[in-house]
């Protein structure tokens, strides 16, 4: 069930986010729901584990993603991927 909302509001927010957007904006959007649907995927999971050491691992997962999310998602937007010279092109 919580899956499945979280997806439902990610597809909301995409949609949201998708108006009067350009497509790098689009791009980046859609980067940023999908990590926090994997981290929110990941911390349900922290919830379900029986290990406090299992649970924090899935926990500083969770918060990795995240992060990696929210930087992919920074470079989307400032970056021309056409000059970017950091992603081999």
């Amino acid at each position: 069930m919580k899956k499945t909302f979280a997806i439902a509001i990610a597809a909301g927010l995409i949609s949201l986010s998708a108006c009067n957007s350009s497509p790098r904006e689009q791009a980046a959007d859609n980067i940023e729901a999908n990590t926090e649907a994997v981290a929110d995927n990941l911390e349900d999971a922290a919830d379900n584990v029986s290990s406090d050491a299992a649970e924090q691992s899935l926990e500083n997962k969770a918060d990795a993603v995240r992060a990696t999310g929210q930087n992919q998602a920074d470079d989307t937007r400032t970056n021309d991927p056409d000059t970017n010279l950091s992603n081999g092109i």
